[in-house]
């Protein structure tokens, strides 16, 4: 069940990354004392984590309950686990207390967002539309294997094994929740399947990633072997459900190569992601849902206006140079799902709710799933208008670098500012930081000489549109 050997490169180069990032969770068991807007009342520091997770309104599954695992072993089992468990306890080294920090250094689902960037901007490497998706899908799993878990624990009420034997030391913080089923497990268990599934030539990687994670628990002494299988099953089970989706949302999409001609329209040959407009989303009722009112029309005053302020606008070295790293940072993705997954993961770190599994696997899915939806419609306004760029209405206008090949309105990092719009409601202390971003990353399109303001204003509103649908969708959650 190991598997050490076969992923220690991987797990040691996420760990040079992350490990800073997220710190060695020494006090993982405390939380802030205030749930974040959407979310249940304020629960005793000592209380437990998140008890009403399992009827949280799920991506894949049709509840919390769909696939609870069976009953946990009866008392004669357990008490045979716990002595295996005192045993492989008894054993640990200087590996194994690596393998368990390295798995224990955030929330359950932390370590597979780090994989899933590794996999799609290092090893790889995923353009706009198919990396969205690929977050999408492993979050979701993540976040729907994490809701099931926590259906299963308060069902069954297994105590941890340092309960059973307050003389088992654990190597970590005991997680405030029932032992069974493992919840690293299950996120594990769903992440590998998806991630398999994406990255077909690694899926045994991710099988070895999977049971390491699983194994470190044990090893821990925080959960009993069943509790490990158990979870990673119902993980994958949860993972199996989201490669389905991803089978059938129309992401194998095609585009007749037609660009359509008039004054005031696009021109250029071989536009990034068109198809990408008829993808299925996850929380719009379709990619058009959203489409702004029409941009201001060729001709116009209107038009001339903002046409003039583009040109006019005098560029100083730092407005530069925040385009260019807004353009090209972290990956050439710094407005998109790389910064704000990490920009999540320093938040739940810093709020101390590292140990608040289904709070982050909510997190992270919310983040994935909305800009997967935004980029979705935003390419369905784009494609719909196939508006002129500024420097097509004027060739005099200098570019601080390429000008993306594709239409102009509305602006995809002005509407990607969905992801900070949706950060802002669970950390409102860090609104006005958050916000204050998303408008320089919007203004900075226009400092590019790229985007008309009009664009920037309407993928403001897009983004913010599905902010909204998403915390909608999860007001009735305890």
């Amino acid at each position: 069940m190991d598997g050490s050997s076969t992923v220690a490169p991987v797990r040691n180069g996420l760990t040079r990354r992350g490990a800073g990032r997220a710190g060695v969770a020494a006090g993982a068991a405390a939380v802030i004392g205030a749930h974040a807007p959407g979310h249940a009342a304020a629960q005793a520091a000592d209380g437990p984590v998140a008890p009403r997770a399992g009827a949280w309104r799920p991506w894949l599954l049709a509840s919390g309950s769909q696939l609870r695992p069976p009953p946990p072993p009866d008392r004669a089992a357990t008490e045979a686990e716990l002595r295996e468990l005192k045993a492989l306890v008894g054993q640990r080294d200087g590996a194994a207390l690596e393998r368990i920090r390295f798995w224990d250094a955030g929330p359950a689902p932390y370590r597979w967002t780090e994989a899933a960037i590794e996999w799609t901007q290092v090893r790889t490497f995923l353009a706009n539309g198919p990396l969205w998706r690929a977050f999408a899908l492993v979050t979701a799993a993540m976040h729907d294997a994490t809701v099931a878990a926590w259906d299963a624990k308060f069902a069954y009420n297994r105590p941890r094994p340092t309960e059973q034997d307050p003389a088992l030391t654990a190597a970590v913080a005991v997680p405030r929740s029932p032992s069974y089923p493992s919840e690293h497990a299950a996120a594990a268990g769903a992440a590998a399947t998806v991630l398999g599934y994406l990255f077909p030539a690694d899926v045994e990687v991710f099988a070895g990633m999977a049971q390491e994670a699983t194994r470190s628990r044990v090893e821990a002494g925080v959960q009993y072997p069943s509790d490990a299988a158990a979870g990673l099953d119902l993980g994958r089970r949860v993972g199996a459900l989201a490669v389905e989706r991803g089978r059938t949302d129309n992401s194998d999409a095609t585009w007749d190569g037609m660009v359509p001609a008039g004054p005031g329209q696009w021109t250029g040959t071989n536009p990034g992601g068109v198809p990408e407009r008829a993808w299925k989303p996850w929380v719009l009722a379709a990619p058009d849902q959203l489409r702004p009112d029409p941009p201001p029309a060729f001709g116009s005053d209107a038009l001339a206006a903002e046409l003039a302020e583009v040109k006019d606008f005098a560029r100083t070295p730092r407005t530069t140079a925040l385009a260019l790293s807004w353009q090209y940072g972290a990956y050439g993705n710094s407005a998109g799902i790389v910064h704000w997954t990490r920009e999540a993961s320093r938040r739940l770190m810093e709020a101390r709710r590292d140990a608040d599994a289904p709070f982050a696997a909510r997190l992270y899915a919310l983040l994935a799933v909305g800009l997967y939806d935004t980029w979705i419609a935003n390419q369905e306004a784009k494609f719909h208008y196939w508006t002129a760029r500024p420097n097509q209405h004027d060739p005099a206008i200098t570019t601080v670098f390429p000008t993306p090949n594709h239409p102009s309105f509305p602006s995809n990092r002005a509407a990607l500012g969905m992801a900070p719009e949706l950060l802002a409601h669970f950390f409102p202390g860090d609104a006005e930081t958050l916000r204050g971003t998303a408008a320089q990353i919007a203004e900075s399109a226009l400092w590019a000489g790229i985007h008309f303001r009009s664009d920037l204003t309407a993928g403001t509103a897009l983004g913010r549109g599905v902010a909204r649908l998403l915390l909608d969708r999860i007001k009735d959650d305890a």
